[in-house]
C-alpha cells in the first residue's frame, strides 16, 4: 500500500498517484465515495458513452434529415485576409 496526501490544486482537491502505480497521464478515472472511502478507479477499458438522439427526432415540427446532396458544402472563397490580425 502507498501513502500520499490531498493537496489544493486551483480551486479543487488532488492527490498525486505514487509512479508505481504506473498510471498513464491522460487515463479517464472515476472517483466516488462509498461509505466514507475515496474509491478512484480506472476507466481505460470503458466504452466511451454515446447521446441518444432517439427521443429528439420528431419532437420538432418541420425537422427533416440531410440529405447526402444536402451534406456536401459547395467551394467558395472565404476572406481569409480579413481574419489576419497582423497583416
Amino acid at each position: 500500500m502507498a501513502m500520499t496526501k490531498v493537496f489544493k490544486s486551483g480551486n479543487s482537491m488532488a492527490v498525486r498517484l505514487p509512479a508505481s502505480f504506473n498510471a498513464v497521464p491522460g487515463t479517464p478515472v472515476e472517483v466516488r465515495e462509498e461509505q466514507g472511502r475515496w474509491i478512484v478507479e480506472s476507466l481505460a477499458n470503458a466504452k466511451p458513452k454515446k447521446i441518444d438522439l432517439t427521443g429528439i427526432w420528431g419532437s420538432i415540427p418541420g425537422l427533416k434529415q440531410l440529405t447526402p446532396d444536402e451534406r456536401t458544402l459547395e467551394e467558395r472563397d472565404l476572406p481569409w485576409h480579413l481574419l489576419n490580425r497582423n497583416g
